[in-house]
């Protein structure tokens, strides 16, 4: 793993010997219309109480209805530099930026300018996309998007650590005679998340991490293994969706990408998969008032981690 500045969204998440746990936005599970952002603003102040780690913010620039889920609804930058101004030290994340759909400058100068502002608890999730009609509405040709996604991240290195840098290809051409400003605070940890049009040998020489959704058990140790032989010792997290039951109790239930459970059984769920080997787990909860949710978690799980 990269060096990172001190207290780090990369330190705080990767450079400890426990499995660190984070929560996705929206909070409050408004996935087709516009959270409050009053009550989201207090439940991330109150995540950050309760223990856990970090905060992930969607990118989803146009709903879907086919789709089913807008993610937060509002544009990832301003809403992560909002949330920095209310918390102080949990790690902020992107899950994650749909490279191919955005300039390379542009998100070097909107991450770089959060990075500053919340000082350096960035940690950036970044993709290909999944909703085909994007494309078209951005002029983007979906058959490209992987070698944007590669181009996209040399860029997004060269602007950040370089003065002056000379770039070209297919997002134009930089000759040296201009700089990005600000810099961020140290190296923004940059994780692909799924396989971005890329091999996993790609992902472990380029990514900081890797980034992936619920898998069955036996499946996440498999995918597991061969991340350790393509990414080495670099961070691997993923995504679940968890409901909570009324009864702690209560045994798993599938629902997607996820369970609906006890938290008894989370608690124990939890400890295996750090067992397995993973890093991170970013939580989405559903299906309950969040608030004693992410007390729950605070208190049954968190405490245990």
């Amino acid at each position: 793993m990269s060096q990172h500045s001190p207290d780090s969204g990369g330190q705080t998440l990767f450079e400890t010997d426990r499995l660190t746990v984070g929560v996705g936005f929206p909070l409050t599970d408004a996935r087709t219309s516009r959270p409050s952002i009053s009550r989201e603003l207090e439940l991330a102040v109150h995540a950050e109480s309760v223990g856990f780690d970090a905060l992930w913010a969607r990118d989803v620039p146009l709903y879907w209805p086919k789709f089913g889920d807008a993610g937060q609804t509002f544009d990832t930058w301003p809403w992560l530099a909002t949330v920095a101004a209310r918390t102080d030290d949990i790690a902020l994340g992107t899950a994650s930026v749909v490279l191919p759909l955005r300039h390379p400058i542009h998100v070097a100068k909107s991450a770089a300018t959060i990075d500053r502002l919340s000082e350096g608890r960035l940690v950036m999730g970044v993709a290909t996309g999944d909703r085909d009609p994007e494309y078209d509405a951005f002029g983007i040709d979906a058959a490209e998007r992987g070698e944007l996604f590669r181009e996209s991240v040399r860029w997004l290195r060269s602007l950040w650590t370089e003065e002056f840098p000379a770039l070209d290809g297919p997002w134009g051409r930089l000759d040296g005679d201009v700089d990005l400003v600000p810099k961020p605070t140290g190296e923004i940890p940059l994780l692909p998340t799924g396989h971005a049009r890329q091999d996993l040998d790609w992902i472990g020489e380029h990514g900081d991490g890797w980034l992936f959704y619920h898998l069955p058990d036996e499946t996440l140790a498999s995918f597991l293994g061969d991340w350790r032989d393509a990414g080495g010792e670099k961070p691997f997290a993923m995504a679940l969706q968890a409901e909570l039951a009324d009864d702690p109790t209560a045994d798993p239930e599938p629902i997607h990408q996820g369970y609906r459970a006890g938290i008894e059984w989370f608690s124990e769920y939890f400890e295996r998969i750090a067992q397995l080997g993973v890093d991170h787990v970013i939580v989405g909860l559903s299906g309950r008032d969040p608030k004693p949710a992410l007390t729950a978690f605070g208190n049954e799980v968190l405490a245990e981690e």
